[in-house]
């Protein structure tokens, strides 16, 4: 099993790797129906052979099980004619000779649109024979190089015809011969009869693998363009046409069933492969030999049916374009949270702090933009610890999106990460996600609602996990940033000031608007501070500014300018402090005014530091 980028390298094996590894495992149990025999060169497959792909629409493909292994396109063959003849002769003149009517009827059944003179749709051998002639070229030689052309460009590599198959096809196909000839009786054709069918027959040989049927899929899915070689197989105005068609057609008198139950426009060969489209998404490729009554591989649509049924992929639910699920990536060294630091905790988080990273995520998650989310988050696991998923911008997160961030979740646990999740709330569109992220409590993920509260979080397991400084609970005064640069006398002369303080969880220690007489230093415990701010329904909104823990100063402000309280400070737990008054401050100032300076010194060039990294914080947010 492998997992391609545009370029064919291999990649990391992620959570969807995992999921179609179960899926083809389980699938592989089926050995329901049976090989093709009428065409004697089918009847020489292996029964248990069985691959799928799935191919995105900017390039990654993931396979499992024989997705190499080459077998012929047969019937799959059609979809691509058919969307040659439109950008070669246009709608209506295509229209003007083949149909788009199902016909509730056997691929190779020999029925006829009498009223309008035409075969019912491109889809059953009938229709695609009055396609095949409408291939250009001087030549049969010409012809035969336009048809491969046409299919090597949404394979996005150089096709081939199975010789024997073909001579196989030549020798056993008098039914298609009868169906040529009822048509040039009509004038639904009117070239010699074995013209037409040597190309058709060689357009069913060309031989394929699994992975180049996701990749034409998914060319389909991707308005024409290859996602691989970038090279426009088909024009965009007529991809709707060749989908409509395969969504009513491409499964013959199974399609109704097939569009109603899985949803997803599609085309079956009898050698045992299907593909399918999810437009602006993804194509699928599955080959397994083994054919139900209707000619369809019957793993084929167990595989299909899952996929559609595992990530919600029908395709009349609403998506819109995955190209833009990640808004903007930034490094841990870069953002911070709110806390305030001390310098020890600072200096290590200027160190580390790029082994937390932040995802911005906008949009509606759904396979297609949740599958280039994970993919991108893997790839940042293998260097950061904790990745926040800021989804502050998401509007919905459908079935295949919980699956997907589910199975990721599970697997960055698996290799000692941490996916951490922000803005999730447990109420609109969004509620469902959170409520399947934190189901199980042993592997529920981290739900914070705020980025800031998460990166708190992150930081404080990289200061856990890397800090070697000891308990911050426990310090002497000299250690604290405020304080620093003063000598003994200086140091005892502020331990006779300390008054110790006790709060309890929830309690105002600073009110707003009071009189500013004291500043803390907190010794056990966090506060936060916060404002009060008016909202539009005239009722107080509380806005956190910061938070603080052991060995970091609030309240300096006020040996400065002494006034008021401009915010609230508020326990967040049992809390210890040390205050100091600043009335005695100002007197111990007169008689030692080292102290009162160096303690001035202190915090300007603590407030300075706070600036640039502010700045730098401004800078990078808005890039």
């Amino acid at each position: 099993m492998e997992a391609k980028s545009p370029l064919g390298a291999q990649s990391s094996i992620g959570p969807i790797d995992h999921y179609l590894a179960d899926l083809h495992q389980r699938i592989a149990g089926v050995t329901d129906g049976e090989i093709a025999t009428y065409i004697p060169e089918l009847a020489r497959a292996d029964p248990e052979t069985f691959g799928i792909a799935i191919a995105t629409v900017d390039g990654r493909v993931y396979t499992v099980g024989d997705a190499d292994h080459p077998f012929t396109i047969q019937s799959i063959s059609k979809a691509f004619v058919y969307g040659y003849t439109l950008a070669e002769y246009g709608r209506d003149f295509v229209l003007s000779h083949i149909g788009v009517e199902p016909t509730g009827e056997a691929f190779n059944s020999i029925v006829l649109d009498e009223v309008h003179n035409r075969p019912y749709n491109p889809m059953v051998n009938a229709g695609a024979m009055a396609a095949a002639e409408l291939i250009k070229g001087d030549t049969p030689e010409a012809r035969i190089a336009t048809m491969l052309g046409t299919m090597s460009k949404h394979a996005g590599r150089s096709l081939h015809i199975d010789e024997s198959v073909l001579r196989s096809e030549q020798a056993t196909g008098h039914r298609n011969r009868a169906i040529a000839y009822m048509m040039l009786n009509s004038g639904m054709i009117h070239s010699a009869p074995e013209t037409i069918l040597d190309i058709y027959f060689r357009q069913c040989s060309v031989r394929v693998s699994c992975t180049d049927l996701a990749v034409m899929a998914a060319t389909l899915a991707n308005d024409g363009v290859n996602p691989l070689t970038g090279e426009t197989a088909l024009d965009r105005d007529y991809i709707q046409d060749v989908l409509t068609v395969m969504n009513s057609c491409g499964m013959y008198n199974y399609a109704g069933q097939w569009s109603y139950e899985i949803g997803m426009p599609a085309k079956s060969g009898v050698a045992g492969g299907i593909i399918a489209v999810i437009p602006g998404q993804i194509g699928i490729g599955v080959f397994s030999p083994r054919l139900d009554a209707h000619g369809h591989s019957v793993r084929g649509v167990r595989v299909c049916a899952e996929i559609s049924e595992t990530f919600g992929l029908h395709v009349f639910r609403n998506h819109t374009n995955s190209g833009a699920v990640i808004r903007r990536e930034l490094s841990g060294t870069v953002v911070r949270s709110k806390r305030v630091r001390s310098p020890q905790e600072r200096s290590l988080l200027d160190d580390k702090g790029d082994l937390i990273s932040v995802v911005e995520v906008q949009g509606g998650l759904f396979f297609g933009s949740t599958e280039r989310l994970v993919r991108r988050v893997d790839a940042i696991a293998a260097e950061a610890e904790f990745i926040v998923l800021d989804l502050r911008r998401v509007h919905d997160a459908d079935k295949a999106a919980r699956r997907l961030l589910r199975d990721l979740l599970a697997w960055l646990r698996a290799r000692d990460r941490h996916l951490v999740f922000a803005h999730l709330p447990d109420d609109g569109p969004l509620a469902s996600l959170r409520d399947e992220m934190t189901a199980d409590d042993d592997t529920a993920a981290r739900v914070f609602d705020h980025r800031d509260q998460a990166l708190e979080w992150c930081e404080n397991q990289l200061i856990a996990e890397f800090d070697e400084g000891g308990d911050r609970t426990k310090f002497s005064l000299g250690q604290l940033d405020i304080f620093k640069g003063l000598d003994r006398d200086d140091l005892r002369v502020l331990e006779g000031l300390v008054r110790p303080m006790v709060f309890e969880p929830g309690q105002t220690i600073v009110r707003e608007g009071d009189e500013a007489n004291l500043f803390f230093v907190v010794a056990r415990g966090t506060v936060t501070i916060q404002l009060r701010l008016d909202s539009e329904n005239e009722s107080e909104r509380l806005v956190r500014v910061a938070s603080m823990g052991p060995g970091v100063t609030f309240g300096e402000m006020a040996l400065l300018d002494g006034g008021y309280r401009s915010a609230d400070v508020v326990a967040d737990e049992r809390v210890v402090c040390y205050g100091f008054s600043v009335e005695q401050l100002r007197e111990v100032g007169k008689t030692h005014p080292a102290l009162f300076t160096t303690i001035l010194g202190n915090m300007m060039r603590d407030f300075s530091e706070r600036l640039r990294r502010a700045n730098d914080e401004i800078r990078a947010l808005e890039q």
